[in-house]
């Protein structure tokens, strides 16, 4: 789903979000998504985004190590000099031969093929060790949701709310009814799924107040938390928001209605399946999933081998969904994709599938400098599970970044309710 702009949001795409963040699945990545009817930008190998020159544009390079390989088509002056090269060569290979005590009459090894990777493997987990849960670290961890709820930037107020809407507790109510009144669309948005998902009677009559909210997308959620609280009346509005120009609209309807849980919703999404929008059609794609269409897993095991991280990223959360461990082999493998950030989405994913066969990579993106990949590990470790990674988390209450600071609250929250 994307925002204003071509960027993610992790309940649905709100109005009001701001340019250069991305949000998936229920906190903040700071990625741009990709337009993918636009060529992308040539980058850096290490790049986010993987970019191959297609063979017609490349241009010979004489010191490319590949492409100047070809025996220039001169003479030598002296034509004995290769075949004395030679034979110095096979000598010098003899030589060495006899000194490694190996003999040139030895087993032959296996050739294999000077441009093929050796295959990798993802690290192995540590022994889980089971720890208290450390109730200083829970408080602090709460004052950090609390503050988040009240940050100036509106994604984070809408992460909070998501975080909130997970863990609840006491007061976790108010702060989603509050989140009905915010100025912001994308906050207003996460508030109504919140109410909507935790069926909070209290929020009944400010709902039915927000059924024409300035922001459609927040119109899409509010029918989507009314027909949670029993109130059928708008939710055929769906299938009109289906068809809403903004592409936007459109994915926060499919995702709507993908958690409805309502079958007569697969008609609609059918349509929706050859959407000219590419996270449209990947929003499909998850929506059939949950309704146990193959067709829409199928969708999502593409989009996982997509050239764009991004996609790859949301398809695995996707797959994981409805906790159909069909899909675990595929998701295993995704542990050693190219991108750190795609690794971290198949540690998470198969976190929500029971296995921490993810977490050494958690463990070692948590330390680097990158936000975003704190952000991810973080998340990981809220759907492992392991109460061990409670000292990993720690560090994060402190960071500078107010995303890492909600992602470790959240996780560290997580871990404690459990």
């Amino acid at each position: 789903m994307r925002c204003d702009g071509g960027y993610v949001a992790a309940e649905g795409v709100c109005e009001g979000g701001g340019p250069g963040r991305r949000l998936i699945r229920s906190h903040a990545i700071v990625t741009p998504m990709p337009d993918p009817t636009e060529a992308p930008t040539p980058r850096a190998p290490m790049s986010l985004w993987c970019h191959k020159t297609p063979r017609a544009q490349r241009v010979d390079n004489p010191q490319h190590p590949i492409q100047n390989t070809k025996t220039p088509n001169t003479k030598h002056p002296n034509t004995t000099m290769p075949t004395l090269n030679r034979t110095i060569t096979l000598l010098l290979c003899l030589a060495m031969c006899i000194a490694v005590g190996a003999g040139c009459g030895g087993p032959k090894r296996q050739k294999r093929s000077h441009w093929a990777a050796a295959p990798r493997q993802a690290p192995l987990p540590p022994p889980r060790v089971d720890m208290p849960i450390d109730a200083d670290l829970q408080a602090r961890a709460a004052e950090q949701l609390l503050a988040a709820t009240q940050h100036t930037d509106p994604i984070v107020r809408a992460h909070a709310i998501e975080s909130v809407k997970r863990i609840g507790g006491e007061g976790s109510e108010d702060l989603i009814l509050a989140a009905l009144e915010d100025k912001e669309g994308i906050v207003r948005f996460a508030g109504a799924m919140a109410a909507g998902e935790r069926r909070i009677e209290a929020a009944y009559d400010r709902l039915l107040d927000m059924l024409e909210d300035p922001s459609a997308s927040v119109q899409v959620a509010v029918r989507y938390a009314l027909h949670r609280l029993g109130d059928y009346r708008r939710s055929h509005d769906l299938e009109t928001f289906a068809r809403h120009p903004r592409p936007q609209v459109r994915a926060n309807t499919v995702m709507v209605l993908g958690l409805l849980e309502e079958p007569s919703a697969v008609k609609i999404l059918r349509h929706l399946q050859r959407d000219r929008d590419p996270a449209v059609a990947l929003q499909t794609a998850e929506a059939l999933w949950r309704y146990g269409d193959m067709e829409g897993l199928k969708s999502l095991v593409a989009a996982s081998q997509s050239a764009f991280p991004d996609y790859q990223i949301v398809a695995l959360l996707a797959m994981v969904g409805p906790k159909d461990h069909r899909v675990i082999e595929h998701v295993r493998s995704q542990l050693t994709a190219e991108h750190t950030e795609v690794q971290l989405a198949a540690a998470r994913a198969l976190g929500v599938l029971g296995e921490d066969l993810g977490y050494a990579i958690a463990q070692q993106a948590i330390r680097q400098p990158s936000p975003r990949l704190k952000v991810l590990a973080a998340m990981a470790f809220a759907e492992i599970g392991r109460s061990d990674a409670q000292p990993l988390l720690k560090p994060l209450l402190d960071d500078e970044d107010a995303d890492v600071r909600l992602a470790a609250a959240t996780a560290l929250l997580v871990l404690g309710s459990q």
